[in-house]
């Protein structure tokens, strides 16, 4: 599971040697003119080599002005604690879509009551049904 059993805080992760060479490698292939850093333009080129999508103007900009404003851009240190956030975030999601599916045994996109509580049968049999009712209900609710 990606949280710990202590509590909800997310485990840290760590990239493998040659996951960490790879993002070093792309950040020298976008930063072409050897400055040091990524402009804006180069950090867009490089979320796409890395996730295969074009970060939003918003992601953009919330990206820029994270960074030391006495830079021109993203440094390489900054550029590596990036995107290793972003693939925490990209692993949290995938542990909790393969959750969900698995949940989903008829594959309709969507849980009901009835499938919640078959599910937490098998993995929590001691809660109550009042319990999963409750957890079922806030995570409606927050949808």
């Amino acid at each position: 599971m990606f949280f710990s059993e202590a509590g909800a805080r997310p485990r840290t992760w760590e990239a493998s040697p040659s996951e960490h060479r790879k993002w070093v490698e792309v950040f020298k292939a976008c930063d072409e003119d050897n400055k040091g850093y990524l402009s804006r333009e180069d950090f867009k080129v490089a979320v796409v080599m890395l996730f295969g999508y074009k970060p939003s103007k918003i992601e953009a900009d919330s990206m820029m002005s994270s960074v030391n404003p006495n830079t021109s851009g993203i440094l390489l240190e900054e550029f590596l604690n990036i995107v290793r956030k972003k693939k925490e975030v990209q692993l949290h999601r995938n542990e909790i879509r393969h959750i969900f599916t698995a949940f989903d045994r008829h594959y309709r996109g969507y849980l009901t009551l009835e499938d919640f509580k078959k599910a937490f049968r098998q993995v929590a049999p001691k809660l109550s049904e009042r319990t999963v009712l409750d957890v079922f209900r806030t995570g409606a609710n927050s949808c």
